[in-house]
């Protein structure tokens, strides 16, 4: 028969704030006094039979937090096999083993080495087990327990905030939700009264209070007035263990403030207000300002004021500025101070929002009285009017009076004015006025049919203060007079057919009049006395401003007569009666059957009085030919040779020859005449410098004349020399330079500065040979070997 063994786990029950043993189930009604065991099976196929056990455990408690200088002890471990020899050994292994809990492996006493923090880990799960020490194989199968950590009331609540914040309506009902604050407690909730939480007010009474279990905080006090106090600091406590006494306990602030209603109407600080205002205060100019007081805020203390009632209902009003809530009193018609100098204002202030709930407090709207002074200031002259119209007749003679201005100083000493035209509004000086009574009068002929209306300004100032002064438009217009005549509307120029018939119409005649006519114009025709009778022509008047001319005879000759002038009476109806005579030309032309012209003065155009074409083609060829000639006779002016510069043939070396091309031959040289540097007289000794305005007018200096066989050289530095001690010479703003290249040259020189230096003769036969570039230098110098030689 196989034989089990059983591993015997004892736990030896400590202190109580030590270790706790708590059994799974319970088999008898007995409890063992000093150990517990638990039985664990085998690997055997039967049922487990227990015998002298009667408890089964599989759980254990540790107290947290203890505080002993030892370690903590845990329980035994003991397995029946175990004969005292020390062949059995214990091993722990799960969490912490080893090192949070340690066993003694001949013992099996466990034990814990730190302090334990059920907030930490509330829940350690180990397994035991022996082995045999000299085979390592275990005696027993390996068990499980756990060590479960036993919470005290070691953390402290805590709130989800330091501070909270909250506001609420003043004047709220008692009970007002304000906000609900809220405290955690670490502690385990299952066990004990740890974790309970109970809430209490610390300070903030009798306004707030604080329900207990919830934590919500309300309004304990009627009409809290945010005028009178608006911030609130409360302090709550939340305290475990059911507010017990021991309890541990945390605290937080609640900041509350107190939002403003509309419970305060305006008042105005004074029932009376004085102002002062000049009677030249222009429209829309601020008198004062008042201000009603509103001990609300923002929305709720926005004012409107108003004028009610008083004597300058009219002449001032009031707005309000938004920043401020002022009321501005502003002019709205101008004042006069010698008409009324004190006005009385009834002025409301209301408020905007007004909340209905706070009506029962009274109008939420006052009244002050504002009285404003008129101040009496030097005012200009006033005119009678605002504007002056008047008419005058164009004929009216010089100096007559056309009418009259009237102004007036308005103040209590009534200055005198004196009058006068603004003459940029009269540049003609047409008008004239008279500066004491201000009778405009004329100073200039009118013509209406030039100028309708004339618009001038008239000034009156005080005599005292001419500063104090004002203006007045006048609108002057002229009236018309029959004083021109009519006249024709065009130059009538017309036309008479040689075959025409009597009583022919050949033209129809209007007039018009540079006058004006209220009853419409109405013109007169007739012709002139010396042309009635004698004329080939008739005039018949419409009666209705125009007239019709007719042939009296049956045919005109042009050959005889081309042209006819006709002088025509015009006449008007008005008072006097203007009259003109105009003249209307009529040509003879040769016209068709359907009397359509032909043509006027043909033999004029038959004979023609001129040039003719042809002749005046000849006349501009001979100017395009003498236009050409002249041109070139200037070209080749322009392309003929200059004569030589040198003036002398023995004193070759005033003629310098520059050769700006390499080999480029005469066409590419430019002679310099150096004959002013080797002449000095030849200077004009009284040209002065035009750069500069010298400080002291120097008298010109006369250089000597250098010797004709001088070196360049010797000549350059004496020029030099006498330059630099000559004060009027350059440099001032200019540059002079000299040069001397010195003697010889590789390439030799084909200059004739040195020859007169050398005693021999030179031979220039070899410039021939040089091509017909240089034949004019074989020219030259071979003509004056011939002059030695002769």
């Amino acid at each position: 028969m196989r034989t089990y063994h059983c591993f015997w786990l004892l736990f030896w029950a400590g202190q109580p704030h030590q270790s706790f043993l708590t059994p799974l189930s319970k088999r008898t009604s007995g409890f063992p006094e000093k150990e517990k065991v638990l039985v664990l099976s085998g690997n055997s196929r039967q049922d487990l039979h227990r015998s002298k056990r009667s408890w089964m455990w599989n759980q254990f408690f540790l107290l947290e937090e203890y505080t002993g200088t030892d370690y903590q002890y845990v329980g035994k471990l003991h397995s029946d096999q175990d004969k005292g020899d020390g062949s059995l050994k214990y091993i722990l292994s799960g969490d912490g083993a080893g090192d949070l809990f340690i066993i003694n492996e001949n013992t099996g006493d466990i034990q814990a080495t730190k302090r334990l923090d059920r907030e930490e880990k509330p829940v350690y799960i180990l397994r035991a087990q022996a082995i045999n020490r000299r085979t390592g194989r275990p005696v027993e199968p390996e068990s499980e327990f756990i060590i479960k950590i036993h919470d005290i009331n070691d953390n402290e609540p805590m709130f989800t905030k330091d501070v909270y914040n909250a506001s609420i309506p003043e004047m709220s009902d008692v009970g007002t939700f304000v906000v609900q604050v809220t405290a955690t407690d670490a502690d385990d909730p299952t066990y004990g009264n740890s974790a309970k939480v109970v809430y209490s007010i610390l300070q903030g009474q009798p306004y707030f209070s604080v329900e207990s279990e919830t934590g919500i905080i309300k309004t304990a006090l009627l009409n809290m007035d945010r005028e009178n106090r608006e911030q609130y600091q409360v302090v709550i406590q939340a305290k475990d263990m059911g507010g017990q006494m021991g309890g541990l306990s945390g605290t937080t602030t609640v900041n509350i403030t107190l939002t403003d209603v509309n419970d305060n109407p305006p008042r105005f600080p004074q029932s009376t207000y004085q102002f002062r205002a000049p009677e030249s205060t222009p429209l829309d100019s601020p008198v004062g300002r008042i201000k009603a007081n509103d001990a609300d805020v923002d929305e709720n203390a926005e004012i409107e004021y108003s004028i009610t009632e008083g004597d300058g209902y009219d002449m001032f009003g009031i707005t309000t500025d938004k920043d401020t809530q002022e009321g501005i009193i502003t002019v709205k018609k101008a004042l006069d101070f010698e008409n009324k100098n004190l006005y009385i204002l009834k002025v409301e202030a209301t408020n905007t929002h007004v909340d209905p709930r706070f009506l029962y407090l009274g109008p939420f709207k006052d009244s002050a009285t504002v009285r404003i002074q008129v101040e009496d200031v030097d005012e200009p002259p006033m005119f009678s009017r605002p504007a002056y119209i008047m008419e005058v007749k164009e004929d009216v003679p010089l100096n007559s009076v056309i009418g009259t201005v009237t102004a007036q100083d308005p103040d209590a000493a009534k200055n005198p004015v004196k009058y006068s035209v603004d003459r940029h509004t009269d540049m003609d000086r047409v008008f004239n006025i008279n500066s004491g009574n201000g009778s405009i009068f004329t100073s200039k002929p009118l013509d209406r049919e030039t100028l309708l209306w004339h618009n001038i300004t008239v000034i009156a100032a005080e005599i005292n203060n001419p500063k104090q002064s004002s203006r007045v438009p006048v609108f002057i217009k002229v009236l018309d007079v029959n004083d021109n005549a009519p006249e024709f509307p065009m130059f009538y120029e017309t036309f008479v057919c040689e075959n025409a018939k009597a009583e022919q119409l050949i033209q129809t005649l209007s007039a018009v009049d540079k006058d004006d006519s209220y009853n419409g114009h109405q013109f007169s025709f007739s012709l002139a006395p010396e042309a009635a009778s004698s004329s080939n022509f008739t005039l018949q008047d419409n009666r209705d401003n125009t007239a019709g001319i007719f042939t009296r005879k049956t045919r005109y000759n042009r050959h005889e007569t081309s042209t006819y002038f006709l002088p025509v009476v015009i006449s008007d109806n008005d008072y006097p009666i203007q009259s003109s005579t105009e003249t209307v030309t009529i040509r003879v032309c040769a016209c068709d059957h359907r009397g359509k012209m032909l043509s006027c003065n043909a033999e004029a155009l038959i004979h023609p009085t001129g040039l003719s074409t042809g002749a005046l083609i000849a006349i501009l060829l001979c100017i395009i030919i003498l236009l050409v000639t002249v041109v070139l006779f200037a070209a080749l002016r322009r392309q003929r040779k200059k004569e030589p510069l040198i003036i002398s043939k023995e004193d070759i070396r005033d003629n310098i020859v520059s050769y700006n091309d390499e080999g480029g031959g005469e066409e590419d040289t430019q002679a310099f005449d150096i004959g002013t540097l080797r002449n000095p007289e030849a200077i004009d000794d009284n040209k002065l410098r035009r750069d500069i305005v010298p400080e002291t007018l120097f008298m010109p200096r006369r250089t000597a004349a250098a010797r004709d066989n001088t070196d360049v050289r010797d000549f350059i530095n004496q020029r030099l020399k006498e330059n630099d001690t000559d004060p009027t010479a350059p440099p001032y703003d200019s540059l002079a330079t000299y040069a001397y290249e010195g003697n010889g040259s590789v390439a030799e020189s084909l200059s004739s500065l040195e020859s007169v230096t050398t005693d021999g003769d030179q031979d220039y036969d070899y410039l021939s040979d040089w091509g017909p570039r240089f034949k004019k230098l074989a020219d030259m110098y071979g003509s004056m070997d011939s002059d030695k030689d002769s």
